[in-house]
């Protein structure tokens, strides 16, 4: 990463967050501007704007933690439903180029909205998908 974004600061302790679970690999924290209450972010600490450049056991720290983290939230704000949501790149919505994971509760009308537009996937197109997504994965 180029630039140092907030949460860089944050984990270097320039600029102080409402911490609710740190270990040696991630940091979950409440979000300063919350689409409802207790909307928390999970960043991990390896430095890297885009999901897919993380290495494996920076996303393997991540996929432990969340499934607890959104317990705890759930359970802090007696919440039934919650979105978790991540972005990669401006194009889709990144504001902050440093991985992380929102937990949003849905509560009531507060929380996350989407818009959906799906299309048509063709067989055709499906099984070119499918070959080289697997080829990916190989490499």
């Amino acid at each position: 990463m180029s630039e140092r974004t907030i949460f860089d600061r944050i984990l270097d302790g320039e600029i102080p967050c409402h911490r609710v679970y740190e270990d040696d690999h991630v940091l979950a924290f409440l979000d300063i501007a919350p689409l409802s209450r207790g909307h928390t972010l999970l960043i991990p600490k390896e430095r890297k704007a885009h999901l897919h450049q993380l290495s494996d056991d920076s996303a393997a720290a991540l996929g432990r933690v969340l499934p607890r983290l959104c317990r705890a939230v759930l359970q802090a704000t007696g919440a039934s439903a919650y979105n978790v949501l991540q972005n990669n790149g401006a194009a889709a919505h990144q504001a902050v180029m440093h991985v992380h994971f929102h937990v949003i509760p849905k509560l009531g009308d507060r929380g996350l909205g989407i818009g959906w537009r799906p299309g048509r996937l063709a067989p055709e197109e499906a099984e070119e998908l499918v070959a080289a997504i697997r080829a990916g994965l190989d490499g």
